[in-house]
């Protein structure tokens, strides 16, 4: 590598000493490179001179003929280097000044070679910039993959798959915009730094405003102000976020991620329900252009309607714990101990309530099971403190989907009762002091709000990027962030 860089550092003085400058300002473009293979025929039958710029990815030479490969961010395609045409000074400063990784602007015009491939026949070239470290020579998709998402620049370059994916989140990300903005809704931007975290059950980053002499947390989710919004009077609002989660990282967890959080006034969780499956599959349309999505062997389809369950029903049909069962937490506790392995015992005992006993048992014996997207509905009040309660007092409006075993959007009717609300609180505040450190934090500004009175109102909410990777087939959450969290690396 050393002997590569100052073999580069010599190219790049000599570019110097002939009086070409290797960092020029801006260059000249006529086409993209997939313009140019769009409309090759057309290009071909003028003979008009065109100019590309791109990347230096091969170099072949043959004599007094030389291929080469330039990339640029639409495609690649192949440019020919002649003597002839160049001339023998500019020739040899060619072959003794560039590098693959170097970017070129090249005029010239479309022509097929013998073997019959699409190129581009140079007379002018200009270097546009001097790449001083060598690409990688064998990519495979790396061995080291954590190298790939650090070095997330060089996977951008030599893996096809990845940049097409993160062009992908793009896509799919307007596709969500183009919907709601259809449907009336305004998007909206809400605080990062929050002196209450709120909206999830999560443990947050905190820092300290020296200014203001205050802590403040980055937030957890940006639910608790897009309902102060429709307090105010906004009736469809929702944003696209970063959201920020002091957790642990795993293939589909990382600390920074991105939330589509959506509020509906005067619509309730089964609207929510509907709107959830329309976004995906219109989104899957949109940016896909299909409903199916193939993991593996499995192919997702994202087509309505998705399968729906109560959550009770998912831990019978699923999980094989029967409904009788919950009417005795004693019963309950033991029941679930018994499907579960002697390392969860404790976690088991430290439940005070059959909700929390429930809602477990779902996420041990149930959530990975639930390949096909799918919706469960009606969780226990227990662990729900900003739903609205359903007919039946121990369970509240609330829906979570699920694809491929993982959760991809937690949604429900919001709990406009304040009296009901601040009651929430309370027993949040004594989960807390019991020991369980995700607890909702009581915001009282938040309650006031509501208590100036806050109509009827769904919540919406997705993961983005798990939604990136349903839509892709990508199997881990780093694949479909451009720059995931990393330890950092020592020098």
């Amino acid at each position: 590598m050393i002997d590569e860089t100052q073999a580069r550092l010599a190219r790049l003085q000599a570019m110097r000493d002939a009086g070409i400058e290797p960092y020029p300002s801006t260059a000249q473009r006529t086409n993209t490179i997939f313009e140019f293979s769009n409309s090759f025929e057309t290009f071909q039958n003028s003979q008009q001179d065109l100019s590309l710029v791109g990347r230096i990815r091969l170099i072949r030479t043959h004599g007094g003929l030389t291929f080469c490969q330039i990339q640029d961010g639409t495609g690649i395609v192949q440019i020919v280097i002649r003597k002839d045409h160049l001339g023998e000074t500019q020739y040899k400063q060619f072959l003794q000044m560039m590098d693959i990784g170097d970017f070129l602007q090249c005029t010239g015009k479309a022509f097929v070679t013998k073997k019959g491939e699409k190129s581009l026949d140079v007379f002018v070239y200009v270097p546009l910039a001097k790449a001083l470290l060598p690409l990688p020579e064998k990519w495979h998709g790396l061995s080291d993959v954590e190298t790939r998402f650090r070095k997330r620049y060089l996977d951008l370059i030599m893996n096809s798959d990845a940049r097409e994916r993160l062009l992908a989140r793009s896509k799919i990300i307007a596709a969500i915009r183009n919907l709601l903005d259809s449907r009336d809704f305004i998007e909206v931007e809400t605080p990062t730094l929050q002196p209450i975290y709120g909206g999830g059950f999560a443990r947050p980053f905190k820092t300290h405003h020296n200014a203001l002499d205050a802590d403040f947390f980055l937030r957890i989710s940006d639910e608790m102000y897009l309902k102060r919004l429709i307090v105010g009077g906004f009736e469809k609002v929702y944003e696209i976020t970063k959201v920020f989660r002091n957790e642990g990282i795993d293939h589909d967890h990382n600390p920074e991620f991105t939330m589509f959080e959506a509020q509906i006034a005067y619509k309730n969780y089964l609207y929510g329900m509907d709107l959830f499956e329309e976004i995906f599959e219109t989104v899957a349309k949109q940016a896909l252009g299909k409903t199916s999505v193939q993991h593996g062997e499995i192919t997702i389809e994202l087509a309505r309607p998705w399968k729906r369950m109560k959550l009770v029903e998912a831990v019978e049909k699923i999980g094989g714990l029967g409904l009788d069962i919950w009417s005795n937490e004693k019963q309950a506790r033991k029941e679930l101990k018994n499907k579960l392995p002697k390392s969860q015992h404790e976690i088991v005992d430290s439940m005070k309530t059959v909700g929390e006993l429930i809602a477990f048992a779902f996420e041990e014996l149930v959530e990975e099971k639930l390949i096909q997207p799918t919706i469960i509905y009606d969780y226990p009040v227990e662990v729900s403190p900003l739903a609205k309660k359903s007919d039946d007092p121990r369970f509240v409006e609330r829906f979570e989907a699920f694809a491929l075993g993982s959760e991809i959007g937690n949604n429900y009717s919001e709990l406009n009762d304040p009296v009901d609300l601040e009651k929430r609180f309370i027993a949040e505040k004594a989960r807390e002091k019991a020991g369980f450190e995700e607890a909702h934090q009581t915001d009282y500004d938040y309650l006031e709000a509501i208590k100036h009175g806050m109509p009827p109102v769904c919540g919406l909410g997705i993961g983005v990027d798990r939604m990136v990777m349903l839509l892709t087939g990508a199997e881990n959450i780093k694949e479909v962030i451009l720059f995931p969290t990393l330890r950092p690396e020592i020098k």
